[in-house]
């Protein structure tokens, strides 16, 4: 049956010229009828080169945002409408522009994981492997991080040149695991290296063989030589390592790191899009162009 819906989708996506995009916390069987898995950023430039007009994100909205920034002349659809991502709403344009009246000669620096509203304020973008580079590489010596204070605790403690100004912000699936956890899944698995995403607590992080992005821990999963790892992050990148590495084993840190916002896209939903058409994403121009200028400040800086 998955098969049939996979083979039915290939077929359709070819048929309209479509690329489906879909982020690494997708399930299995929607990352292998995907053009291009990765990084919600790393995507979006993706789509910016591919010859399709219609592009499919399976993922949350902030991403969809992203792509329709760098490619506003294609139609961008996001696969299951009711995926948005907690973090990235947890702030709007109003609140940080009275937070930056009361820090005016602070540099604005947003995670991606921002909507494109919030992007219109900031000074320049970041992702999670390309914060650190960033933030040392921007002329500002003061920087209001937002939204993310685990992220930006990370980044504060790797770039000690500069004055940090953190919001109580963060992905509420990365924050609520615990030091507890580690050293029990440490226990369980002695033998295992601990990769970890930085937007876990710093008392988390503290403990990991590596830190890095959810692409980042891929790669280095795959290259290391070690045989066992204990996952940091959204467990669908423990499922994603054991098809990868034949001969490897890997362990979530937690049952509970499960981002129920990404799991909500299924299989069907991508099938009922590209047959039915699902949530087109229309950003004003005005809008779009503002928020874009701290994505093309992040090239600049971070490449």
């Amino acid at each position: 049956m998955i098969k049939d819906i996979q083979d039915k989708i290939i077929r359709l996506k070819k048929e309209r010229d479509v690329c489906i995009l879909a982020h690494s916390y997708m399930s299995e069987e929607i990352c292998e009828i995907a053009d291009f898995t990765g990084d919600s950023y790393a995507l979006s430039v993706k789509a910016k080169t591919a010859p399709q007009s219609t592009v499919i994100m399976c993922g949350v909205r902030f991403m969809a945002e992203t792509v329709k920034m760098l490619s506003p002349q294609k139609k961008v659809y996001l696969a299951n409408p009711a995926a948005g991502c907690p973090m990235a709403e947890q702030f709007d344009r109003e609140v940080i522009a009275e937070v930056k009246k009361m820090y005016p000669d602070y540099a604005v620096v947003a995670y991606v994981n921002t909507t494109a509203e919030l992007k219109t304020i900031a000074d320049v973008c970041v992702t999670s492997s390309s914060a650190v580079k960033i933030c040392r590489a921007i002329p500002e010596k003061n920087i209001l991080f937002i939204p993310d204070i685990n992220l930006g605790t990370y980044v504060k403690n790797q770039v000690p040149e500069k004055n940090f100004k953190l919001l109580s912000g963060g992905c509420p699936t990365h924050a609520k695991i615990e030091k507890s956890d580690v050293l029990s899944a440490k226990k369980a698995h002695p033998n295992a290296l601990f990769l970890v995403h930085p937007e876990c607590r710093p008392e988390v992080v503290a403990l990991a063989d590596y830190v890095g992005s959810t692409t980042g821990i891929m790669d280095y999963a795959e290259k290391s030589a070690a045989k066992e790892f204990i996952i940091g992050t959204e467990n669908s990148i423990v499922q994603h390592l054991q098809f990868r590495c034949a001969g490897k084993k890997f362990y979530p840190l937690s049952k509970d790191l499960v981002c129920h916002n990404m799991k909500i896209t299924t299989l069907a939903d991508v099938l009922n899009c590209l047959e039915e058409g699902g949530e087109e994403i229309v950003l004003d121009e005005e809008l779009r162009q503002q928020a874009v200028k701290c994505i093309n400040k992040m090239i600049i800086y971070g490449g």
